[in-house]
């Protein structure tokens, strides 16, 4: 029932960014990037769960999400545990280091006057995509037009959390990327409420 926005069909710089990953994708990589993508042309908010073993390519598969979404005018939002912050972060920046994309961070390895940097450019557009811990789900932190909010290991997530993540994606697309789903998640992905 609930509309979202339907995402442009894939761009020039879309096949581009795809054909610059370095390795070989699976075939369950290229059936869930194609799965994903027709999903976010959809007119109602996507909330799709992407399990797999660590190592299997889903950081992959959320960047071409990610990158679908900046290519039509939308935010991103990546939210990860502190532990990996710092390496999607990297991986990110140079993934989309050839592209007009601006990629921040937020985690606690940050200043204050650094995180009030970002959260600044988050607001005013200037940041396309913020990967960051718990800290994105602060009341401070604004943003100007969010399309897509992926979820890395979701269960390293409080009540709290997840309160604060229902707020944040009511009209958006949600890609939460797991190797360990909590029961609750997967159940519903069995029977259908989720993809």
């Amino acid at each position: 029932i609930q509309q979202g926005h339907a995402f442009a069909p894939d761009t020039v710089w879309q096949h581009e960014f795809e054909e610059m990953f370095p390795y070989v994708e699976t075939e369950n990589q290229l059936r869930c990037v194609e799965e994903i993508k027709a999903d976010m042309e959809l007119p109602w908010p996507m909330d799709r769960l992407l399990c797999g073993d660590v190592g299997f390519g889903k950081t992959e598969i959320a960047a071409r999400a990610i990158f679908k979404c900046v290519m039509d005018g939308k935010q991103a939002a990546m939210l990860v545990p502190t532990i990996l912050a710092n390496q999607h972060y990297h991986t990110f920046k140079a993934r989309f280091e050839r592209f007009p994309c601006t990629v921040e961070m937020m985690s606690r390895f940050k200043s204050e006057a650094a995180l009030k940097d970002v959260a600044e450019r988050v607001a005013d557009g200037r940041a396309d995509v913020l990967i960051g811990t718990h800290r994105i789900l602060s009341k401070d932190i604004r943003f100007k037009d969010l399309g897509l909010l992926v979820i890395d290991e979701e269960q390293r997530f409080g009540v709290q959390h997840k309160e604060a993540i229902k707020y944040l994606k009511k009209n958006v697309d949600v890609l939460t990327l797991t190797a360990t789903p909590i029961p609750r998640t997967l159940h519903m992905s069995l029977i259908g409420i989720r993809d």
